[in-house]
């Protein structure tokens, strides 16, 4: 995702972005994600990552998901200062933040009358992985384990969405007390479709310039 076009091929990674660009892509990248939260919400699906334990934890805290998400994302900001720098650290708080206060107040803005499990699980799950997918190429993330995942991949080649695929199942397995198996089914479905998102389009050096 370059501004200009060079002689020599250059990754998308390997390119700045402008300040304007950096701006859009983080509001376009968390509304993706909020209305896709918003989504399983509204029928109480989970997913995994932070967003997942934030979800699950709305059924067991009076505690809205936004003050969950924000709160548990806290800790994870030193790892993302002192592996990824501070950029990335500042875009993934207001990435966290954003997302916190859009999921907590959509209702104000969206009425939802009629909203079938498969089709919540299936788009929300591809609006997620493509708001996340959005945030990854302007150095920002959604935090927790979305932190862990960029610095695998970064450092030791370990790709973001087969890592996250991977504790996301986990994290839903976890939640097989919580919620009906029809439910977890849903969400599991819903964690397939957003990682697939991922692992099939954020591949450093996969997308040249020339």
């Amino acid at each position: 995702m370059s501004q200009t076009a060079t002689s020599s091929p250059q990754t998308d990674s390997s390119v700045g972005h402008s300040h304007f660009e950096d701006l859009f892509a983080l509001i376009s990248g968390t509304s993706f994600v909020a209305l896709g939260v918003f989504l399983f919400n509204q029928l109480g699906l989970l997913t995994g990552g932070t967003a997942g334990i934030a979800l699950l934890l709305t059924h067991l805290s009076p505690l809205s998901f936004g003050q969950i998400f924000f709160l548990i994302n806290l800790p994870f900001y030193y790892l993302a200062y002192r592996q990824m720098g501070w950029r990335f650290c500042l875009n993934t708080f207001i990435s966290v933040a954003t997302v916190s206060l859009m999921v907590d107040y959509a209702g104000l803005f969206i009425e939802v009358t009629r909203l079938e499990p498969l089709v919540a699980a299936v788009i929300g799950g591809f609006l997620m992985g493509m708001g996340m997918l959005i945030l990854f190429r302007h150095r920002s993330s959604l935090g927790g384990l979305g932190i862990l995942a960029l610095f695998l991949q970064a450092k030791h080649g370990i790709r973001a969405g087969k890592f996250q695929l991977a504790v996301d199942c986990l994290i839903l397995l976890c939640s097989f007390f919580i919620v009906s198996w029809q439910l977890l089914a849903f969400s599991i479905l819903g964690a397939v479709a957003l990682n697939m998102v991922i692992t099939l389009n954020h591949k450093p050096g996969r997308y040249q310039i020339t």
